[in-house]
């Protein structure tokens, strides 16, 4: 989940399958405690919190307050925001392109598998 805050709205968490109960975020038998405290008159919650709370990580870019719970417990998480230098052919020329090439930009990786 990518938000532009530092605090969610607690009922956008369903997009991750979550419910908010007395009991705290409950998604089947599965409840995370979670303080009334933590939840502002506005109904949001501390993103950082939130991602302690799931264990998840949470990853974020201060220059722009962007910030992304990671994947649940249990799953592959990344320890940092670096992809290893991949190197593929162009599309266009074939020759030789290092994803490094890149370093200091902002990039997105998109992966596609058919199974």
């Amino acid at each position: 989940m990518i938000v532009t805050s530092s605090r969610v709205p607690i009922d956008d968490l369903s997009a991750l399958g979550w419910e908010h109960k007395p009991e705290g975020l409950c998604r089947g038998d599965e409840c995370v405690p979670l303080p009334a405290s933590s939840i502002d008159g506005a109904r949001t919650v501390d993103v950082d919190l939130l991602g302690q709370r799931l264990r998840r990580s949470v990853v974020a870019d201060p220059a722009t307050g962007v910030r992304s719970i990671g994947p649940e417990y249990g799953a592959t998480t990344l320890t940092r925001a670096a992809a290893p230098d991949l190197e593929l052919p162009d599309l266009v020329t074939g020759q030789p392109f290092r994803l490094s090439s890149l370093r200091g930009k902002k990039v997105v990786l998109v992966s596609w598998a058919s199974w």
